[in-house]
């Protein structure tokens, strides 16, 4: 899958919050006709998930503003903050359905129209599904944090769906009704272990994580493919904010070398990491051989 333009990054952050309403719906729809406390518990987490496309598309929005003179280096960051409240949000949801799993389980509800609860909750883990597969592609393919964070949580809620439809399946053939309480909890405790992920994640990279190791990896090598006529680089550093990644080292160079050649290495190398990775921010600092540390990149 190809990057996609900010503006369609945007209409599919802004078509998540439709989504999340129509799945919201479907479940507390399933939640009324049976009376389900893993139905209700479900239907929390999609509130969640509505709350959090939301923020999701204003993070999105802000990250895509160009640098200004109080943000030099861009908005790239915010899509960050998005994912850490996500966390923070999916913590609150869980808290609520152990509530109402532990009333539950104190007073065991019968189950009226299983069947179609059932069915109607399968209709949206659907939907779900296929959202959430999308967004942790284009996410991924995008370095969106937000859309990655919103599209691993949906995954999560697909599968304590799939969990609360095999339990009420069990309860309904058995008539064990603490089935449908223990499937609250076990809702909670997945999306307690989905916030924890999510928050983790996030500040990674609020903590200026290094890139991959397999594209440092790459890094290293089209630097070494196109710094001919330097001597050494050395200092690679390497960190990632949302979209944007910021590459900088040092380079070294003969002593008579002029700045003018010097300059044509330092653009030979840039286009070719640009050429890589879309958007990188290369920054190289030019150095005289005195300063050679016989470490680093090795230039062939």
């Amino acid at each position: 899958m190809a990057r996609v333009s900010p503006v369609l990054m945007q209409r599919i952050a802004a078509a998540s919050i439709g989504l999340a309403l129509v799945v919201m719906a479907l479940k507390y729809a399933a939640y009324s006709v049976t009376g389900s406390v893993a139905f209700l518990s479900d239907a929390l987490e999609s509130i969640v998930n509505l709350i959090t496309a939301f923020i999701a598309w204003w993070a999105i929005r802000l990250s895509f503003k160009p640098a200004d003179k109080d943000h030099p280096f861009g908005h790239h960051k915010a899509e960050y903050f998005s994912a850490v409240f996500e966390g923070v949000l999916i913590v609150v949801a869980a808290l609520l359905i152990f509530q109402e799993a532990w009333q539950a389980w104190q007073a065991p509800r019968v189950l009226e129209e299983p069947s179609l609860g059932i069915a109607i909750n399968a209709a949206a883990t659907f939907i779900n599904l296929g959202w959430a597969l999308f967004l942790i592609r284009v996410g991924r393919r995008n370095r969106s944090p937000a859309l990655a964070a919103d599209g691993r949580h949906i995954m999560s809620d697909v599968v304590t769906s799939v969990g609360v439809i095999v339990g009420l399946a069990l309860a309904t053939a058995t008539g064990w009704l603490f089935l449908d309480p223990l499937m609250a909890a076990l809702v909670a405790l997945n999306i307690l272990r989905e916030g924890y992920k999510v928050v983790t994640n996030s500040l990674s990279g609020l903590m200026d994580q290094a890139i991959d190791p397999v594209e440092e990896a790459r890094v290293r090598d089209l630097i070494s493919a196109h710094a001919d006529g330097a001597l050494e680089v050395h200092d690679l550093k390497t960190r990632l904010a949302g979209r944007a990644m910021f590459i900088e080292f040092h380079m070294v160079v003969p002593e008579a070398m002029t700045v003018g050649v010097a300059h044509d290495i330092c653009d030979r190398i840039e286009d070719a990491l640009l050429e890589a990775f879309e958007g990188a921010r290369v920054l190289i600092h030019v150095e005289p051989e005195g300063e050679a540390k016989q470490t680093g990149v090795p230039v062939l």
